[in-house]
């Protein structure tokens, strides 16, 4: 929980208030742990940060938008497109800034696929995510909890389609994979899998076919350096009201596509 300070510089702009918990953790590097009930209440607490399940995000965000607070929240911010679509306009009725965190955007991986798709004719290619198990009771559907790879596909490669989609699922051997086939706007074939399981190890393998060339997987680029922080200086930014119209109705026509295809790829599942 934060309050706002200091508007010229975007690190000491938020002053850290105190923190919500299920557990009872009291104090984390000095600064104490609140109740829920305190945070929404307490006029000093102008910013909510919500970092839990995937699942219960709405009901926060649903809180603290009425409480009048500004909010970023992890992605995904809801497990619908209907549900997001509703808490912007809430968000805009209450005049509050709701910001939905997007760390792969600001990944060197992802700033290098940039450059090497530009100007380029996608034929086709392919995503594969590997993973340990992941509650889905807590994260939700793997299209929702995996949204970070399609908000890849859709930034690179524009709108897409939905053209079938399976999940095979041992839930007794903790094992699940779920094989995405997407269309771009010209009708360029693209597959998505999520595979996650026990031994799995967490990595990313793609395959991009172009008119001039192709991409095998990803070469070491460098380290990832203060991604949260970015985003933050991006939320930040919208607090000071430096995003205009047209980047904001672009970043959440990008959320809301995901979050539709995220849906119907769970409707064709199951």
């Amino acid at each position: 929980m934060r309050d706002l300070r200091n508007p010229h510089a975007s690190s000491a702009f938020l002053n850290l208030i105190g923190f919500v918990s299920r557990r009872e953790l009291k104090c984390i590097d000095e600064v104490q742990q609140i109740s829920l009930e305190d945070a929404l209440s307490r006029p000093e607490v102008e910013v909510a940060y919500i970092c839990s399940e995937s699942t219960s995000h709405e009901d926060y965000i649903r809180q603290f938008l009425n409480a009048g607070k500004h909010i970023l929240v992890e992605y995904p911010m809801t497990l619908s497109r209907a549900a997001a679509q509703d808490l912007w306009e809430l968000a805009e009725q209450k005049g509050k800034v709701l910001h939905e965190e997007h760390v792969e955007l600001l990944m060197e991986e992802f700033a290098f696929l940039q450059k090497e798709v530009v100007g380029k004719e996608l034929l086709k290619g392919s995503l594969l995510f590997t993973a340990g198990p992941l509650e889905e009771e807590r994260f939700g559907f793997p299209a929702f909890s995996g949204i970070s790879r399609l908000t890849w596909l859709v930034s690179l490669f524009g709108e897409l389609s939905l053209v079938s989609a399976t999940l095979e699922e041992r839930k007794e051997d903790q094992y699940m994979k779920m094989t995405v086939c997407l269309e771009t706007e010209n009708k360029r074939p693209l597959t998505w899998i999520e595979e996650k399981g026990p031994g799995l190890k967490r990595n990313r393998h793609l395959s991009f076919h172009f008119k001039s060339g192709s991409l095998e997987n990803m070469p070491n680029v460098g380290v990832n350096k203060n991604i949260f922080l970015k985003d933050q200086n991006i939320f930040v930014q919208k607090l000071l009201g430096q995003f205009s119209e047209k980047e904001l109705a672009a970043e959440k026509k990008r959320i809301l596509h995901c979050l539709w295809l995220a849906e119907e790829i769970q409707k064709y599942c199951c």
